[in-house]
């Protein structure tokens, strides 16, 4: 499956090539343009980017850690299927995390917080149901990056990136395959507790939105069965 051109215009010259490669094909999964179980290949990579095949071959070994492809020897390198039990786990661990998060984040909440969080909520109804779900996944991040920096305790968003990167590509299949209205409710409840100052009701609120993947979930992967590896770490 080639790269387009217009990812290939994408890498600055000015910096090495490898991490940014690394970074756009990653991106490139979790967002779903290459598919699961999808093949890619080291030298239509290389020649869509105009690189050499080692920086692409550098990317796949990194991809390979974080189980986004898998290399199979002689027959080629695939993007990995979604785990369901990384995704069981990563949302068990961000709902852990945000719960306190939110609960900080009410006790800290200052007003120039709260109008940052509402811009955020108004540009995520700007983002129309049927559209590429790439700008309201971005809004979403930026929101929950924007309740870790409230709650004082913004390296945390760094981590949890790093472990939901599987949750995270179930969140943009839902994201296209479920009204977004839903989403960002939730999100607008969330900014409600903050506003009134209560750390239960903001934690709960949370909670009820972290645990949404687990009625997608199941839907998503019923719907399209060969995205997903039930058993697969």
């Amino acid at each position: 499956m080639p790269v387009p051109p217009t990812e290939a215009a994408a890498l600055e010259q000015s910096s090495a090539v490898g991490p940014q490669l690394y970074r756009l094909l990653r991106d490139r999964i979790v967002r779903g343009d290459l598919a699961p179980g999808a093949r890619i290949s080291e030298s239509e990579i290389a020649a869509s980017y105009k690189v050499s095949r080692q920086p692409v071959r550098e990317a796949f070994i990194k991809l390979a850690e974080e189980s986004l492809v898998e290399v199979r020897p002689q027959r080629g390198t695939y993007v990995r299927r979604i785990s369901v039990p990384a995704v069981m786990t990563a949302r068990f661990v961000r709902e852990a995390v945000e719960a306190d998060i939110v609960r900080e984040a009410a006790r800290r909440m200052t007003p120039d917080m709260l109008t940052a969080l509402e811009a955020n909520l108004s540009a995520q109804r700007t983002v129309v149901d049927g559209d590429d779900p790439s700008r309201f996944m971005e809004l979403d991040e930026a929101f929950h990056r924007q309740l870790a920096e409230a709650a004082g305790q913004p390296a945390i968003w760094d981590i949890l990136e790093d472990l939901k990167t599987q949750m995270d590509r179930v969140r943009h299949l839902s994201a296209r395959q479920f009204p977004r209205e839903r989403l960002i409710d939730q999100h607008a409840a969330v900014v409600a507790a903050l506003r009134s100052g209560d750390p239960q009701v903001a934690e709960a609120e949370m909670r009820t939105h972290l645990r949404g993947v687990l009625t997608d979930l199941p839907a998503i992967a019923e719907a399209m069965p060969e995205f997903f590896d039930e058993a697969g770490g």
